[in-house]
């Protein structure tokens, strides 16, 4: 019989090497890593959603497909919501979701959110389910880009067709209109017109499967523009088209439609009358609601107001009542309801604006569900009252950032909705989360040493909240002026939509704010001062107004050369690194007296510099996330700099760790051990033992997801890993001994115990309230790690001792005498009500390493 103990002084050993071992070239099995999980904390708020369908035949089943968190399944009309897609899609941007008549369940899901905002996720591909979404296979249209629609033949499940709008940010020849007629084994791209011009919509004629019409777009996002239409002169050019035979053919429809510019569009028709469409269209003259009768053939403008046509790139909503022609649903900042035929529409309410999409049961009309930026909601009264979208953890968070209380807070701004402050762990008091200062684009962060004062910022408006002062909210402008339909030369202080803060890791009032200048407070926001000249790059041709050739949309999402990125060094004030949008690197070593352009020489102009880290351990170390993505180039970039910036090393090269084509979007060191780095990518999560120079996934349970920022919390004794997600809110990996303790590769199969961090005694794990599982909390009490090495026999033992050495529990992979009980020993147990959080009765003695 062998028995597993090890003496402390024999894992402070083990730690203490780990100094020396940062550049050892050395990557891990992943059964180091097998009992380590990503914690989902909330905010339980749901988020942007892009595409909802149901099932005419089960009327309470709806689907919907976020922008950042997967496709999700609800069968009680959007009173709780399951994930359907964690763990079996490489990407969480949605496009499209649809159910096949025939089959319900057969279930196609195209990724790439078609609504392409600045901050859109690349799709990779289709996805189709045989089982009602429990188990899905890829069925390739890798490249397509982001796919708008996918409609299937209502008697032929096999026969699909897809509409991809293309890659949102250059000219793909794969746009157009791909067609499967095997259940998607082999795809032929039936409409194909030139690079530019993707399908932005696509619908089959009720009765008619083979009759199809698709409309061809040109959109395209820049850092600093968002293009939306040509000219009627290319050739071939933007419109509506029709093919009567299942797309081997096809015709431009033209009579009475705009003969100008020509931006997106989407047509609807009601099953009740085939043969009439409708058409929301941007176009330069003439955008609006358009109407046929004759699937086609003509058409007539019905309503030409400008409330349906606003921000068309990004809303273009559309939906038609299938049992009444009449009523017709149009979606932009508001949701509007016509019963005549669209010659006027009402506002109707919804839980949240800015609308996406609409699908109605053709059995019945009562029963619905629609889509906008906060979420899904379902309605089974035809729109009157609504689901709730507090059920649905979908949210995008800008970034996160911690303060030092425990349990400690989570602090970031959700995408189209409030900041908020979430805890680590449940208060007991029911508070899920509480909204903070700022606005949805935050930054939002706790004042250093006081986390009752909370700073945020708003596109240039930088606000302080006192908690403890009944909400009080002072603002002041840093610029004092507006960045909404402005052009950036008549602006003084350039600043972007999500424009970057940090505060002083020295002064706890020291607050810094960027523009194409970094702005300075010592007195917590009441005054600013120019701390330096502008740091931006500033090249020709992209300092204008964004939103061409039609729409206008100057909101400040593409204000190009700004400042991204800001940090101070944790170990040397006033040593402040500054990165903008159009690719430089500043650092100031004096406070700001004086500055160097640093940007790492050979890096491509223009790429937005996402996030920067400063060194734990040596001041002139720094860190470097290059987001290059918005120019179509979809390299990682990492890199490195041990001398202030004088020289770099590029930490991707695409073969050590990270593929080729994963944009990186955040990096940062773990305080504890030298040469830990974890990386965040448009995909997921890497981890990288040796500085850099070799990377593995690290993806554990997270879902496939952007991670948008990270931080090293450090908190009693304690470090976790705390992570920002564009579409599944935050994420906490607790507990990071397993990993900084972890030894040199060579030496890692070999069993060991690990030092335990130390315990702090919290009330065990509570119920989220929200109708789904929610978050799940760490158990109350200590967390122990150890590896088994693979040869491993007999069973495994762990004894714990008190501080005179005598043992006060043992805990076996046999079961020991009296040992089996959960409840609190000698004490009364079921009879009193009183239970300790449980603990294994058994020790798991696979191979591998346990928690």
């Amino acid at each position: 019989m062998s028995a597993f103990h090890q003496p402390r002084r024999t894992v402070l050993a083990i730690f203490a090497t780990l100094a020396f071992s940062a550049h050892a070239q050395q990557t891990y099995s992943p059964a180091q890593f097998t009992n380590l999980h990503y914690r989902e904390v909330g905010p339980y708020r749901g988020g942007r959603v892009t595409t909802v369908t149901g099932v005419p035949s089960q009327p309470l089943t709806f689907y919907m497909g976020t922008v950042g968190g997967g496709v999700w399944k609800s069968t009680d009309a959007g009173h709780s919501w399951n994930n359907l897609t964690d763990g079996q899609f490489s990407v969480g941007s949605m496009g499209a979701v649809e159910v096949s008549q025939s089959d319900p369940n057969v279930i196609y899901a195209g990724t790439g959110s078609s609504k392409i905002r600045s901050n859109v996720s690349i799709g990779r591909g289709i996805y189709k389910s045989s089982d009602a979404g429990k188990t899905w296979q890829f069925l390739g249209l890798r490249d397509v880009g982001q796919i708008a629609t996918i409609r299937v033949n209502p008697t032929d499940a096999n026969d699909v067709f897809v509409a991809a709008q293309g890659n949102p940010f250059i000219a793909n020849k794969e746009r157009g209109v791909w067609r499967s007629q095997d259940g998607g084994k082999t795809w032929k791209q039936v409409l194909s017109l030139s690079p530019d011009l993707g399908a932005a919509d696509l619908e089959l004629q009720p009765g008619h499967p083979n009759v199809v019409f698709a409309c061809m777009w040109h959109g395209l996002r820049h850092p600093w523009t968002i293009i939306s239409g040509s000219p009627a002169s290319d050739t071939p050019s933007a419109g509506i088209y029709k093919s009567t035979d299942s797309g081997a053919h096809w015709t431009k429809l033209a009579n009475g439609l705009p003969t100008g510019e020509f931006g997106r569009a989407n047509v609807a028709l009601s099953n009740a009358a085939p043969d009439r469409l409708y058409a929301l269209i941007e176009a330069k003259p003439g955008a609006g609601l358009y109407r046929s009768d004759d699937a086609g053939s003509s058409w007539t403008l019905v309503n030409g107001e400008g409330k349906l046509t606003t921000r068309p790139f990004y809303y273009d909503t559309l939906g038609v009542d299938p049992n009444h022609p009449d009523t017709v649903f149009v979606g932009d900042e508001n949701w509007m309801k016509s019963t005549d035929a669209g010659q006027t529409f009402r506002n109707q309410r919804t839980p949240h604006g800015d609308n996406h999409d609409v699908w109605i049961n053709p059995k019945n009309s009562q029963f619905m569900i629609q889509a906008n930026d906060g979420g899904a909601n379902v309605s089974l009264d035809g729109g009157v009252t609504w689901s709730t979208q507090a059920n649905q953890p979908t949210a995008e968070i800008y970034q996160v950032a911690v303060d030092d209380q425990f349990p400690y807070r989570l602090y970031g701004a959700q995408q189209d909705n409030t900041t908020v402050i979430v805890p680590s762990l449940p208060l007991g008091n029911g508070q899920e989360f509480r909204e903070g200062p700022g606005c949805e684009t935050g930054p939002i962060i706790p004042k250093l040493n006081d986390p009752t004062v909370v700073w945020g910022g708003c596109k240039g408006q930088f606000t302080r909240l006192n908690l403890t002062t009944n909400n009080n909210e002072q603002r002041f402008w840093v610029g004092s002026e507006s960045l909404y339909g402005n052009e950036p030369p008549a602006l003084e202080y350039r600043f972007q939509r999500v424009s970057p803060m940090e505060i002083s890791p020295f002064e706890p009032n020291t607050v810094y704010y960027g523009s194409q200048f970094l702005s300075r407070s010592k007195d917590g926001g009441l005054h600013w001062e120019k701390l330096s000249p502008d740091l931006t790059a500033k090249p020709a041709r992209t300092q204008y107004g964004s939103g061409e050739p039609i729409t206008r949309d100057a909101t400040g999402e593409e204000m190009y050369s700004t400042l991204y990125a800001i940090r101070e060094s944790p170990l040397k004030q006033g040593v402040i690194w500054t990165g903008s949008n159009d690719g430089l690197v500043y650092v100031t070593q004096d406070n700001g007296q004086h500055w160097s352009n640093v940007t790492p020489p050979g890096l491509k102009p223009g790429g937005r510099i996402q996030n920067i880290e400063p060194g734990h351990f040596q001041p002139g170390t720094a860190y470097l996330a290059i987001y290059r993505y918005l120019l179509g180039d979809f390299a990682p970039y990492l890199y490195r700099t041990d001398d202030f910036g004088h020289s770099w090393t590029c930490l991707t090269d695409g073969h050590n760790g990270i593929a080729p084509d994963e944009p990186t979007r955040v990096l940062r060191e773990d305080p504890a051990r030298p040469g830990l780095l974890y990386a965040g990518t448009e995909f997921g999560m890497y981890v990288s033992f040796n500085r850099g120079e070799q990377w593995q996934k690290f993806q554990l349970n997270l879902p496939a997801v952007p991670v948008t920022d990270m931080k090293v919390a450090a908190h009693s004794g304690q470090t976790d890993l705390v992570l920002s997600t564009q579409g599944r809110g935050f994420w906490i990996l607790d507990d990071l001994s397993a990993l900084e303790q972890l030894p040199p590769a060579a030496e890692a199969d070999s069993t060991r115990l690990y030092k335990p961090s130390p315990a702090i005694r919290i009330p065990a794990n509570g119920d989220h309230g929200s109708g789904n599982e929610g978050p799940q909390y760490p158990l109350a009490g200590a967390n122990i790690h150890y590896f088994l090495a693979a040869n491993q026999a007999g069973p495994v033992t762990l004894n714990i001792l008190d501080s005179s050495g005598k043992v006060v529990r043992s805990l076996s992979s046999v079961a020991l005498p009296g040992r089996a009980r959960t409840t609190e020993e000698g004490g009364g147990g079921d009879e009193e009500g009183r239970f300790r959080p449980q603990y294994p009765a058994t020790l798991d003695a696979t191979p591998g390493m346990h928690r």
